[in-house]
């Protein structure tokens, strides 16, 4: 019998946090970068003749080599065509490394074993950033390995990669910067503003919308100092009620108070109506989970005190009527939809 696991998180109306734990910096980012290439020294595992793409790869290569070979003439199996995909740091400088991920696009078998030929990476605007080569590791075991068991066509070239150009981003002489708020709220967005304006005993962060602060460097700092104290600041956080849902496993992530409005449902054999009391009644038949939740079963009635109509408890009555993971995803996702439950629901 599958079992729903509901965690419970004690959130606060308000919660101390750092700035920096709820907002990023406006330019300072991981960018993405990819090439294509070719992964040699495979064991028969490689892409084989339908892959026309490869054949030519590897005529390519070989011309430029001054060997001229016909694509249609390219019989080897231990070749396998690749897209290679990394993630450059902010501030990345010329020689430094970093793990690419390659990942067949051929017919290959398996990578286990192979080596990635020099890789140009690009960026969006096409300019070369780095470089990447080296042998491939797939993780976890092969054929005839222990442990636990791989995914054969993709790997990982553990520090192969090589920054070459580096993304130019001029902090120190800034005067300006903009902190972005990784969820929209205007009272945190204030929140942030009067923390930092607070610490500073002036102005100068303003909210300019729900998720930008405008920061102003002090004169007697530089923005590096600046934005270095900023990240440090406490503030008073107002997170947002959410409800995180994973169909495929059945888990519930919500909020101990999300509240919802006291109705009747109906889903399959299981229905329900939600009752708030001011002083709990216990009929004939009911069972008292806690102090505030009582469940009628004769009547498949919830009795809730007033105050404590919460998305907890109702996933607990439900569990004790024998709903399964499925059946409580469903209603939870039904109540949204009518209205019932205020708080974001997210589907994973």
């Amino acid at each position: 019998m599958k079992l729903i696991l509901l965690f419970i998180l004690f959130i606060s109306a308000l919660q101390a946090t750092k700035i920096d734990d709820v907002s990023n910096i406006v330019g300072v980012r991981e960018n993405q970068i990819i090439g294509y290439s070719l992964v040699v020294g495979l064991k028969k595992t490689g892409d084989g003749t339908t892959s026309k793409f490869t054949l030519q790869s590897i005529s390519n290569m070989l011309k430029a080599m001054n060997i001229d070979m016909r694509p249609i003439d390219i019989k080897s199996k231990n070749v396998a065509a690749v897209v290679v995909t990394a993630t450059m740091k902010p501030f990345a400088r010329q020689g430094d490394k970093f793990d690419v991920v390659v990942s067949s696009i051929g017919d290959a078998k398996s990578l286990e074993g192979g080596t990635l030929l020099m890789t140009p990476l690009k960026g969006v605007d096409g300019k070369i950033y780095a470089l990447a080569q080296g042998s491939i590791s797939i993780g976890g075991r092969n054929s005839r390995g222990a442990g636990s068991e791989s995914h054969p066509t993709t790997g990982t070239v553990y520090e192969g990669g090589f920054i070459e150009r580096e993304i130019n981003i001029d902090l120190f002489h800034q005067q300006y910067a903009t902190l972005s708020l990784k969820d929209a709220d205007f009272k945190n967005a204030v929140a942030v503003q009067k923390s930092i304006n607070s610490f500073y005993n002036t102005q100068v962060a303003v909210a300019t919308d729900s998720r930008s602060v405008k920061l102003k460097c002090p004169k007697n700092r530089s923005m590096v100092e600046f934005l270095a104290e900023v990240q440090d600041i406490d503030m008073n956080y107002q997170p947002k009620n959410r409800i995180v849902i994973n169909e495929r496993t059945g888990t519930i992530v919500a909020g101990v108070n999300i509240e919802l409005k006291p109705i009747i449902l109906t889903h399959g054999d299981i229905t329900i109506k939600i009752v708030e009391q001011a002083n709990l009644s216990n009929p004939e038949g009911s069972m008292a989970v806690d102090k505030n939740l009582v469940i009628g079963l004769n009547e498949n009635e919830l009795y809730t005190k007033e105050g404590t109509t919460t998305v907890a408890n109702l996933v607990r009555s439900l569990q004790k009527l024998g709903a399964t993971p499925k059946d409580i995803i469903s209603i939870l996702e039904a109540m949204k939809s009518a209205g019932s439950i205020a708080a974001d629901l997210k589907v994973l």
